[in-house]
This record gives structure tokens, sequence and C-alpha cells, in this order.
């Protein structure tokens, strides 16, 4: 009897999820839409597959909706706004 294959780590349900190969920019990845239909409500919704970040110290970083999920996370607890709507990091 034959042993079923190992899913590829990189496999993913949805088309959007999935990884591509290859060296991308953050201009790149920010292009890509992981979900871009209507929902149940018939309503339109669009989930990019990266979530571009500016850090504390200025750069910008790409992070995966599903990978880097709990960074996103972390990202959203970090920024903050002051009385002037300006971000602020703590």
């Amino acid at each position: 009897m034959n042993k079923p294959e190992r899913p590829d780590v990189t496999d993913a349900v949805n088309p959007g999820d999935k990884i591509k190969p290859g060296t991308q920019t953050v201009e790149e990845k920010s292009q890509q839409v992981a979900v871009d239909a209507p929902d149940i409500t018939g309503e339109h919704i669009e989930v990019p597959t990266y979530f571009t970040v500016e850090e504390p110290n200025g750069d910008e970083k790409a992070l995966h909706h599903v990978k880097d999920a709990e960074e996103i996370s972390d990202v959203i607890r970090q920024a903050r706004t002051d009385e002037e709507g300006n971000r602020t990091w703590r």
C-alpha cells in the first residue's frame, strides 16, 4: 500500500494565499490581491495578500496576511494617533 504524498508546505486552498516564488519588491507585493469576490451578503470584498507597514525607523515592509498575521496584529497594537490625528509609535 502506497503512502499518501505529503502536501507541499507552500500549498494553499485559496490561490490568493500563495506566496509567489522569487524575490518581489514591497510595491509588487502590495499589488497582490488574495480575495476579490462578493461575500454572502453580496457586498464586494477585496483583501490584499500583503499589508504594507511602515516601521518605526521609516522602512516599508510587506507582511503576508496569513503567514505574518501575528506581526500584523502587533503593528496594529503599536500604532496610536495623537490629538491631531498623527500616528505615533509606543
